[in-house]
């Protein structure tokens, strides 16, 4: 007889498994609608950490925004969120004429730039937009491209989750082989792209986001220092129409001094403030129900 947890995960990995062959069935349109249903359920009426999400908003934004206009972009941004899950979902079905219809690039010349330097790079996006579309839409277009990606408690929904993103030829890099993983794309001239925009607990370097001090992952700048790499950060923007943005900043680069860690927070706070700007001007991009400053202040 199967325990406890072997049946929940399996019970999860059918749901998953079940639920992105329905979304594939379903015209691009009729599956971002349910998407966003979902995340107006997600926030209206199941209030999935829609105090942390406005806390976090009345916190960055209160002094422009009032407390409706605060609801209203937590509420479109819970609809981004469950329209990107569907995205997600239809990696299977997807390739790289259809991609292609659903976004567009701006700034790709940053990429190749990067590549013609030969040192591969560190391509820092942060839970912002449609990122895993994002990552699909560059390896499609001819860039090499890993993710370095955490385990999830199930591993089943974990690998099927990594195959969605093989299916679109990006590669995977386990966080417990990070190090290894991350240095051999690098002297391949590979991009790696982090998710590095949420807390980082007493493991990461302070800087400065939205006003108030934020503990972030060393990752990003520490490899890009030891490597000589750029950091590149690209942010995909969702526009009224269905076709999709994908803007690549230029590279980040900084003069190191004697002092790793002064190097590290430096950089770290430089791609920080861009993606400030972004979240500034893309609020509803964002993913605000994360406790972004748990670590660092008492807001929660």
């Amino acid at each position: 007889m199967m325990n406890g947890p072997k049946t929940k995960h399996r019970f999860e990995y059918g749901l998953t498994y079940l639920s992105g062959a329905f979304l594939r069935i379903l015209p691009y349109r009729l599956a971002l609608s349910f998407g966003s249903f979902l995340g107006f359920l997600a926030f209206d009426v199941f209030r999935v950490r829609r105090n942390v999400t406005l806390i976090n908003l009345k916190n960055s934004l209160g002094d422009q925004k009032n407390i409706k206009e605060l609801k209203k972009i937590g509420r479109r941004a819970y609809k981004n969120i469950g329209k990107s899950l569907v995205e997600y979902s239809l990696f299977p079905s997807l390739n790289k004429k259809k991609i292609s219809r659903m976004v567009e690039f701006e700034g790709a010349e940053n990429f190749d730039e990067a590549l013609r330097r030969g040192k591969g790079a560190i391509v820092v996006a942060g839970h912002f937009g449609s990122w895993e579309l994002m990552g699909a839409a560059t390896s499609q277009r001819g860039y090499p491209v890993d993710f370095l990606v955490g385990e999830q408690h199930n591993i089943l929904v974990d690998n099927l989750m990594n195959d969605y993103r093989k299916s679109m030829g990006i590669g995977i890099i386990k966080m417990g082989a990070a190090a290894k993983g991350i240095i051999k794309a690098l002297k391949n001239n590979r991009f790696v792209a982090m998710l590095s925009d949420q807390d980082a607990g007493n493991d990461g370097t302070v800087v400065d986001f939205f006003g108030r001090p934020a503990s972030t992952p060393k990752g990003p700048a520490a490899f890009a220092l030891k490597m000589n790499a750029p950091i590149i950060l690209g942010f995909i923007i969702r526009g009224n129409k269905e076709k999709q943005k994908i803007i690549i900043e230029k590279p980040i680069f900084i003069e190191k001094s004697k002092n790793k860690e002064d190097d590290i927070r430096k950089l770290t706070q430089a791609y920080t403030s861009v993606l400030e700007h972004y979240i500034r001007k893309y609020p509803d991009h964002w993913f605000w129900p994360h406790r972004r400053w748990k670590s660092t202040t008492k807001e929660y």
